[in-house]
């Protein structure tokens, strides 16, 4: 997030929210958001292809063709030129290729925009005008837009969009992606990524291998490593023969799961830690038991960017041990060198060396102040609540002039319908915790795909409550909701059971820059059972 959770609450304007459930799936940033409409009259736009729980509340909601994003983003700012609504002197100050946007989204008339997103005209103007006249304006959006084929192009599209209104820089505007799990973003700050070492330092750059080899003595080669689904395929076809697996499930959570069983199974070698005995963990020829989070010490990092102090608050049960530690007796096994901690308190001194941007991030000031923002890179900085004030990292904000793409896969005769994936509520990405929790699993024991009344009467449900969803990789039986709630020809599967796993529908295509899968659009058929 370029901006901090509290300026939601404080200083937010309006919100635009698009690919994001938000009080089901983040219900505490719902809660600010809530908070700023109640308190402070604050606007809401609230584009998904389902009528989700804060669409109740918004201003202005509309549904859309899940996968037209580009669309929608390039029709908003068509809007905002053509009727003079753009911040002009930020975009001539802190901006640079405004004339390329500017000529590309002049072909992104509403009406054009409408005929590819089924977002009307007329809707598509109200919601642009709500977001250029009522700043600061956030965007807040999740894997909603990440997970496509285009999901690089929309995030830029975000931005274009945010740059475009002076948004960024400011608090309680920005482009604010919300984080799907609680330290997401802290595994992404500690180079949980295949191209880069902690705080984002490039791993083909000369200048930061030296300094890495300078710290621990030895590091890969100079080239960027394999995604979680470029990991699989290459077990399927011999490229990669072990596979270390933590606190992630990839048997339920990987798309096009029938080809991702098969590329596991070929798997030579395979260890899980894990806190349960997930459906991965049952594939491995090892099992490390790991310790919950009230169960160890550390730091999480949140999705704004907040870096707070982790308790243990009791001990792991059985021969459960924290993660680090697991991992540094390992690499002491295997004749490393430099994993010779006594303590999480110890490794965040090593990351407060290595990692700019937490320089200044200690226990000590956790314990006082109890949080601070990166980048931190000093012991006296206060720490960075929003990015980019004044001026942005390479300088100018880049505008990106974008085209819209169609998703992957669309529907056709054979398989007429748009299948969408996400989250509920009570449970969590592949219930590896929620469904263990009696409470919760009494709120949604099941999987159910939601459908349209019309898309129902098409496939002559009658009395039937459960049905067959099929597509070209698989097919899941499953209950069946129907509701309004939902756009014609679109259905809603959520993706946290594993008897009825949507991921087995799920098109493994993938965003040729991120190589995220495209788990939001997939071409479906239905039949009553």
């Amino acid at each position: 997030m370029t901006n901090s959770i509290p300026e939601f609450e404080n200083d937010t304007n309006c919100f635009l929210i698009i690919g994001s459930n938000t009080t089901e799936a983040h219900p505490l940033i719902a809660s600010r958001i809530m908070a700023a409409k109640e308190q402070r009259g604050a606007k809401i736009v609230v584009l998904d292809p389902r009528r989700i729980q804060i669409a109740r509340m918004a201003d202005l909601y509309t549904p859309f063709r899940p996968g037209t994003d580009v669309a929608i983003f390039n029709g908003l700012m068509n809007v905002i030129i053509s009727e003079g609504l753009e911040d002009k002197e930020y975009v001539a100050s802190r901006t640079e290729g405004f004339e390329a946007l500017k000529a590309s989204v002049a072909a992104y008339t509403p009406e054009r925009v409408q005929e590819i997103s089924s977002v009307p005209a007329d809707t598509l103007r109200q919601a642009a005008r709500l977001y250029a006249q009522n700043r600061p304006s956030a965007i807040i959006y999740a894997m909603g837009i990440t997970q496509h084929t285009t999901g690089v192009d929309n995030v830029k599209s975000c931005a274009n969009l945010a740059m475009l209104c002076g948004n960024v820089g400011v608090a309680g505007g920005g482009v604010n992606p919300l984080r799907g799990q609680n330290n997401v973003q802290g595994a992404c700050d500690m180079g949980g990524l295949p191209n880069v070492y902690p705080a984002y330092q490039v791993v083909t750059l000369p200048e930061v291998q030296a300094k890495f080899k300078q710290a621990w003595g030895s590091t890969s080669d100079l080239k960027v490593g394999l995604t979680v689904t470029e990991m699989i395929n290459a077990v399927g076809d011999g490229r990669l023969r072990a596979l270390y697996v933590m606190g992630e499930n990839p048997a339920v959570s990987d798309p096009d799961l029938n080809h991702a069983h098969h590329c596991l199974d070929q798997t030579e070698f395979m260890v899980v830690q894990d806190i349960f005995l997930t459906e991965t963990a049952q594939l491995a020829h090892v099992v490390l038991p790991a310790a919950s989070f009230i169960e160890k010490e550390g730091t999480f990092t949140g999705t704004d960017r907040r870096v707070q102090l982790l308790q243990k608050a009791v001990e792991p049960p059985g021969s459960a041990r924290p993660d680090w530690q697991i991992i540094c007796d390992v690499a002491r096994k295997m004749g490393a060198s430099g994993f010779e901690f006594a303590s999480a308190k110890e490794i965040m001194v090593e990351i407060a060396k290595l990692a700019p941007s937490y320089g200044g991030i200690t226990y000590e000031r956790l314990e006082e102040l109890g949080f601070l923002h990166w980048p931190c890179p000093a012991p006296d900085h206060p720490g960075t609540p929003y990015l980019h004030k004044g001026k942005f990292s390479r300088g100018q904000g880049l505008f990106h002039a974008i085209e819209f793409k169609e998703p992957a896969e669309l529907t056709d005769e054979e398989y007429p319908l748009t299948l969408t994936t996400g989250r509920l509520m009570f449970h969590y990405h592949t219930g590896t915790m929620t469904r263990r929790t009696e409470k919760l699993h009494q709120e949604v024991p099941r999987a159910y795909v939601e459908m349209h009344p019309d898309d129902a009467a098409n496939v002559k449900l009658g009395h039937h409550n459960r049905i067959r969803v099929l597509s070209r990789r698989g097919q899941i039986e499953l209950d069946v909701r129907v509701t309004k709630r939902i756009k014609p020809g679109v259905v809603f599967i959520p993706f946290h059971f594993a008897e009825a796993a949507a991921n087995a529908l799920t098109n493994s295509a993938i965003d040729p820059v991120a190589k995220i899968p495209e788990y939001k659009v997939c071409a479906v058929k239905v039949e009553a059972l």
